[in-house]
């Protein structure tokens, strides 16, 4: 029998695009469905059904039977029969029938549609998600544009015919335009195991934001006790939302942490809140707290301005209860707002900033405020670049002997340069003038009310840049040697009647040895006549990747007054003879070798040492060990191993470790372990740590260390409202000694 096919001028309807989601990419998924395209050809606002038969009844009907394919510019149909009224665009089928539209794939019984409204009801119906992860069934399936409602339904988003996770409800409500479900009635099963009746609950069906519950994370731990955290998230508007999070700890009780982040055109920023209003752990402390601010403004291609704010109730609030705004090991916390101008001509700054000193340290000034500007582009004149930077500040702490000083640093610089492809030399002279007023009771103190201070400084570096190609270590390669010399000459001057406002010593790494100046701030200009000698070879392969470097270079001071400890020989961190060097050694893109090492050469003595190697493989492979030393730290040497591993066991199981050690005290500092699982439709992390407690109000003790073991588990339902993914480095940076990537490391 011959097919008969009509085509029926009706209506119009744009579909959307499909897009597949990560799950969908991870999973193997029996329910993916081909992509719903429109029928080739096919006319605007038109019908097009094919059949074995057809009956047409009068003008406004036809009966169709056997093989039934109808298609539209919304959808199309399968169906064994079918009856059409062109006039009232009613469409009746009879299955089994499988109906597709752009979002929906839907096995059922029968169905009844308003094709001029797009309503459409199908008894009987399984169905599956087209867009994203997500089937069931249900009683009736009624489709309408922007939404889909189940009766008696069933919806999972596990990819399987045996889902490990499902809900069972009397009605369910899904939004296409929206992007999230509403259940009502509903029942949480498990392995098909009924776990939790709900009776209202929303859930997310796409990658949009939407309010609810996050996975909730089980711990305990010998400071906590039983901890569970059950973190809220409110998606208040497009560029509004908030995360409220309560937190019960069995040994401390109940903390509320809340976040409110922000964006608009000119501005974004959050701000954090956390209050734990009575500790039980801790009785004779009233409510703990903490308060985050964090804002970045830009007005105008010249004008931007930022705030960073933390406050803390007490000085052991990071190390006893932890926060993602600070860290265990912070000394201080950061109180800054800062106005910026960038034009083409000068840049300036005005910032005012206080820190909050935590534990037994020594306390910081507040400026209020500092005003800094410097010129953008310098002034040629003969052949000489001129430049100006300038400081403005006023410290404040009406604890310390000088109360309240201002100072006012006003820098001239002459500068002649020359840049070469092989190499390059500059010369700079500066005139350093600084003035202070001071006040406070300086009785029996060096300190007097006003330091004016000029001192001229003069700096000449020479560098080469020389290659030739090399077929050591890598084929076909290219090797680099960067020579350098630098002379620096900045004459004594008396410093002891300046109070140190922001001043303090910078790290004596290789790129320190030339540095024109050995501390940060401008209290204290150390005094220098002396050459620094250096130099750097490369190896890059014939893809342009740098394999290897070294680099090499040592201060030699041409006047034994001028060495640091002759400048001040109560500072036990000076070094005569500061020698410093270090390497990579990137042999294969699996493997990375870095360390370095800072010597003085005088006294024959080891500063600082640092040795890291990686093997980074697939699948989040991933082995790492280290070692650091420094033979001061708050008068105590560190000497310190440490591990990290992560080590996929097959597709879904993943294990983390990491282990330091303390080669001084001869104990470990801190392990942690961690096994993780992830399936198409669940995950889980299971995670024991031990790590040293910190009090910032004690001194440090190695004899007398207590130690907090705790076990962490965090559970999470794909679909419903679970991160589909997990990355394993985050597990691994969660402990005192986290893991960090090496720099030059190539994925």
């Amino acid at each position: 029998m011959n097919k008969t096919w009509l085509t029926v001028a009706l209506f119009s309807f744009c579909p959307t695009v499909f897009a597949e989601t990560e799950s969908s990419l991870l999973c193997q998924s029996n329910f993916k469905p081909s992509q719903w395209q429109l029928l080739n050809g096919l006319p605007q606002n038109a019908i097009d059904i094919r059949a074995d038969k057809v009956n047409i009844n009068s003008t406004t009907s036809a009966q169709f039977a056997g093989n039934v394919v109808i298609n539209t510019e919304q959808m199309q149909l399968s169906a064994s029969s079918a009856l059409i009224n062109k006039q009232t665009a009613q469409l009746n089928a009879e299955g089994p029938l499988v109906y597709q539209d752009p979002y929906t794939l839907v096995k059922s019984n029968g169905l009844f549609a308003d094709l001029n409204n797009y309503h459409i009801d199908l008894l009987g119906a399984d169905y599956t998600l087209t867009q994203q992860l997500g089937h069931g069934g249900a009683a009736q399936l009624s489709a309408r544009e922007d939404s889909i409602e189940l009766l008696n339904a069933s919806f999972t988003t596990c990819p399987t015919d045996k889902p490990f996770w499902s809900i069972e409800a009397s009605t369910i409500s899904l939004s296409k335009t929206q992007g999230w479900g509403e259940t009502y009635n509903a029942v949480l099963r498990i392995l098909d195991t009924p776990i939790i009746y709900i009776p209202y609950f929303t859930f997310p069906i796409d990658d949009r934001r939407k309010t609810g519950l996050l996975a909730p994370t089980i711990s305990s731990s010998e400071r906590y006790g039983v901890e569970l955290i059950t973190p809220f998230y409110w998606n208040i508007a497009q560029n509004y939302d908030a995360t409220i999070t309560p937190r019960y700890m069995s040994n401390k009780g109940l903390q509320l942490n809340t976040e409110f982040r922000y964006l608009t055109p000119k501005h974004n920023g959050l701000v954090a809140f956390e209050l734990l209003e009575k500790d039980d752990s801790e009785p004779d402390l009233e409510e703990r707290y903490l308060v985050h601010w964090q804002q970045s403004s830009y007005f105008n291609d010249n004008w931007r301005a930022s705030i960073d704010i933390t406050n803390v109730s007490d000085d052991n609030y990071l190390t006893d209860l932890n926060s993602e705004y600070g860290n265990a090991t912070d000394t201080q916390l950061y109180r800054t707002g800062a106005l910026n101008y960038l034009g083409e001509d000068w840049s300036a700054e005005f910032k005012i900033q206080n820190f909050e000193v935590l534990g037994d340290h020594t306390d910081s000034y507040a400026a209020m405020p500092q005003v800094s500007w410097q010129t953008t582009q310098p002034t040629k004149w003969y052949g000489i670049d001129w430049s100006l930077q300038g400081e403005f500040s006023h410290f404040t702490n009406e604890d310390l002997l000088i109360t309240d000083a201002s100072r006012l640093h006003i820098e001239p610089k002459a500068s002649y340069s020359i840049n070469d492809t092989a190499w390059s030399f500059l010369s700079e002279a500066s005139l350093l003038h600084t003035y202070y007023q001071q006040e406070g009771d300086f009785t029996d103190t060096p300190y007097t009310e006003r330091v004016a201070r000029t001192l001229p400084k003069l700096r000449m570096h020479a560098q080469m840049n020389l290659e030739r190609e090399t077929r050591f270590f890598v084929d076909d390669g290219i090797q680099t040697l960067e020579p350098q010399l630098q002379y620096l000459y900045v004459p004594h001057r008396e410093q002891e009647n300046i109070g140190l406002y922001d001043t303090t010593k910078m790290q004596d790494d290789f790129a320190g040895l030339f540095r024109e100046q050995r501390f940060s701030g401008v209290d204290r200009i150390a005094q220098a006549n002396q050459f620094t000698i250096g130099a750097t070879t490369r190896i890059y392969d014939n893809k342009n990747i740098e394999r290897f470097n070294f680099s090499a270079g040592q201060i030699l001071y041409l006047d034994s007054n001028m060495k640091p400890t002759s400048q001040n020989p109560l500072d036990q961190t000076n070094y005569n003879a500061l020698f410093a060097a270090e390497t990579m050694i990137h042999w294969h893109r699996r493997w990375y070798l870095s360390a370095g090492i800072q010597y003085d050469a005088d006294t024959k003595q080891r500063i600082k040492s640092h040795a890291t190697i990686d093997y980074k493989g697939d699948n989040n492979q991933l082995v790492q060990l280290n070692h650091h030393y420094a033979n001061d730290v708050s008068g105590y040497e560190i000497d310190q191993i440490g591990m990290f591993t992560s080590v996929p066991l097959n597709k879904q199981f993943q294990f983390i470790a990491s282990y330091h050690r303390d080669l001084v005290s001869k104990r470990s500092t801190e392990f942690f372990i961690g096994l993780q699982y992830e399936s198409c439709c669940w995950a889980i992390q299971l995670t024991g740590n031990r790590q040293i407690e910190t009090d910032l109000n004690k001194a440090i003790d190695h004899d007398d260390a207590q130690f907090d073991s705790s076990i962490r588990l965090n559970f999470v339902l794909k679909g419903l409202g679970g991160k589909s993914n997990y990355d394993v480095s985050r597990l691994l940076q969660q402990g005192i000694f986290g893991y960090r990537r090496p720099y030059f490391l190539n994925n």
